[in-house]
């Protein structure tokens, strides 16, 4: 049976600009969590997120991973963190500082969630709105002393243009991994090099005392592709790319038929006869 359900937000379990999880997720949760079962985001946004997508109800994410995988939360405790290094991040923004239309941005991850950009050249950023989004404080020159657990880039332009800045950033900074968040969002989510969705995955199994065959993760983009194939239930949504979806055990329908709502709703139901759910058999 399936004991820890772990799902990808954006275009996984929320369609992307929707204003939050909808109501039939949301009760797809607490119905796995009265079979009593675990089930919780594991996404690359901060934890501050996770009011407005779940509307404000905390149960939808006392458990998971957040900052992909960087900060394991169990029952609402902070279980595990790691944070970025600090050499390799400033080495990052360096290689940025000669990119138009590119900049890294930090998170305060116990604060408002919302990103800094750091970038010594603000004038390479003019006419180039997409980069100030999620922006909610001032640009500042430096990263300073703060050791930071989320980061990523905001770049401008098409989706080749994303791919190269990607690739240049993972020759020059081996410290980090870099990865796409989403196919459609012109952002690079950075991580500690090895340290992935995955590692969050396996540290959540860990700490609960559930083995890897009786979690199912849920993923659509590049940045899910460790714990899908990581863990022998994984599931593609059918807006996936084509990666994911080739890695992935099961598959079921796309992210705007709540697809994930309704296999939450069939773990739930199978798990009193201890049976697989519907959708896995």
């Amino acid at each position: 049976m399936i004991k820890l359900a772990l799902t990808d937000l954006d275009d996984t379990l929320i369609p992307v600009g929707a204003p939050r999880a909808t109501d039939r997720a949301i009760a797809a949760i607490h119905a796995m969590v009265d079979a009593g079962l675990h089930v919780g985001p594991v996404t690359g946004r901060v934890p501050s997120a996770m009011g407005w997508m779940f509307a404000g109800d905390a149960t939808c994410f006392a458990t998971g991973a957040f900052c992909n995988g960087q900060m394991v939360y169990i029952d609402g405790e902070l279980a595990h963190q790691e944070a970025l290094d600090p050499a390799s991040l400033a080495r990052a923004q360096e290689v940025l500082e000669d990119v138009e239309g590119a900049a890294l941005a930090v998170y305060d991850v116990f604060g408002d969630g919302q990103a800094i950009l750091v970038k010594r050249n603000v004038k390479s950023l003019e006419g180039h709105p997409e980069v100030m989004s999620e922006v909610g404080h001032p640009t500042r020159a430096e990263l300073g002393p703060t050791p930071w657990i989320k980061a990523n880039v905001h770049v401008s332009g098409p989706r080749e243009r994303l791919v190269r800045v990607r690739d240049l950033l993972r020759a020059e900074c081996p410290g980090l991994d870099f990865v796409f968040p989403s196919p459609t969002a012109p952002l690079i989510d950075i991580t500690p090099h090895g340290w992935d969705k995955a590692a969050g995955v396996r540290e959540l199994a860990r700490e609960l005392g559930v083995t890897l065959d009786e979690v199912a993760t849920f993923g659509d983009s590049e940045n899910d592709l460790p714990m899908i194939s990581a863990v022998p239930n994984s599931v593609a949504v059918a807006n996936a790319s084509e990666d994911v979806a080739k890695a992935a055990r099961w598959h079921i329908g796309s992210v705007r038929e709540d697809s994930v709502a309704v296999a939450l709703e069939q773990i739930a139901a199978a798990a009193p006869n201890g049976a697989m759910p519907a959708f896995m058999r």
